[in-house]
């Protein structure tokens, strides 16, 4: 098994819940301090950096108007670590490439980061949360089409070395695609694509890539990780390795479980103050029609949590907390819950998880609970 540390830069000084709507899209930058932002920012660098010295690899992501993300521009903050960091893997989960409009600007960034990186990066591709569709004006119809469109027009921008070549297809026209600089590992970097439900697998599946989850907790990881094999094996190419599978929690690991606990309490910052009104969370035509059926009869969002407690979210592999040998165990059995997976993504920090704290949680899972999770296989 690997282990990515993963922090997705949270601006976590905000006015109190109730004086304003959504925590996404609409809240007002004039709550941004930029200097306060600028010591943000330094400190997830050296965290992420802190984990690479602990043995572990590196993760992030992007996302667009919110607080809970100060990264917007991924191949930025990727290209920064590219340059500091040594040895650690550098995955970015994700391109959100079915919300921008030039994949073969995107294949550009990623190639010269992998260049900088010396072969070190790892290119994950999403369709874009629902909160996004407004603040990237895009079209929520249609966003799985256009995520696959940009993924073959990037492969081959990557995979393309005699000269200029035309693309045409329903949403991507462009003339004299030849990118400057190609990327370093051949034919190109590795591939990730996330999937939050069973019936996206199968485009996955087909190409081999790793899929991973995001907080989806047991039963439904243990869904998509089922489809991924069915489908691997119903195409007649076996059971594929656990490395084809990801999953990703919130994860702090204390110097016993009291203090374990405490550190997952801020953790969940994430969840609790991920206020959204349903106009973004279920924009019109983002969800297949069973979704937003059942959206409406539960009167919860898929991509909102509710106000679980701490409990909960742990019974449900959401969230592992505790002391080395309790977050070893809880790990353990979900992965034996769901038949098995080669990445932990660790969100190991977020909201008012302090640096010196954020710090523990790395040196204790890097150094105590990752050398025992190494030989799951």
């Amino acid at each position: 098994m690997r282990a990515w540390f993963f922090t997705e830069t949270a601006y976590p000084y905000l006015p109190p819940q109730d004086e304003f709507e959504s925590i996404r899209v609409q809240l007002p930058n004039g709550i941004f301090d930029p200097h306060k932002g600028a010591d943000l920012y330094h400190r997830y660098l050296d965290e992420w950096l802190y984990a690479e010295d602990c043995g572990l690899d590196i993760m992030l992501n992007e996302h667009h108007q919110t607080a809970t993300c100060m990264d917007p521009a991924a191949p930025i903050m990727l290209g920064i670590l590219a340059r500091q960091s040594r040895s650690a893997r550098l995955l970015v989960l994700g391109n959100p490439i079915a919300n921008r409009r030039d994949p073969v600007r995107l294949a550009e960034e990623m190639a010269m980061v992998d260049v900088i990186s010396r072969g070190r990066v790892e290119v994950g591709f999403v369709r874009g949360v629902p909160y996004e569709i407004s603040a990237m004006n895009s079209k929520p119809v249609g966003m799985h089409e256009r995520l696959w469109e940009a993924h073959d027009l990037i492969l081959k921008a990557w995979t393309t070395h005699d000269g200029p070549f035309s693309w045409e297809s329903e949403h991507f026209h462009h003339r004299q695609v030849n990118i400057w600089p190609r990327p370093w590992q051949q034919p190109h970097p590795p591939v990730w694509v996330t999937a939050l439900s069973a019936g996206s697998i199968a485009p996955v599946a087909d190409h081999h890539y790793v899929v991973a989850t995001f907080l989806t907790g047991r039963d439904k990881t243990r869904d998509i990780f089922a489809a991924y094999r069915r489908r691997r094996q119903e195409r007649g190419h076996g059971l594929p390795n656990n490395d084809r599978t990801a999953y990703a929690a919130l994860v702090y690991t204390g110097e016993t479980d009291a203090a374990g606990r405490a550190g997952a309490e801020k953790l969940m910052w994430y969840i609790t103050h991920n206020k959204v009104p349903p106009h973004f969370s279920n924009p019109p035509g983002y969800n297949p029609v069973d979704a937003v059926v059942s959206v409406l009869k539960s009167g919860k969002s898929p991509y909102l949590f509710g106000n679980f407690s701490l409990e909960t979210l742990i019974e449900q592999g959401i969230v592992f907390a505790g002391s080395p040998d309790t977050v070893e165990r809880q790990i353990r059995q979900f992965y034996d819950d769901v038949g098995g997976f080669g990445h932990l993504l660790l969100m190991g920090q977020a909201g008012f998880l302090e640096h010196d704290e954020t710090v523990t949680g790395i040196r204790l899972f890097g150094r105590e609970v990752y050398p025992r999770l190494k030989d799951l296989a």
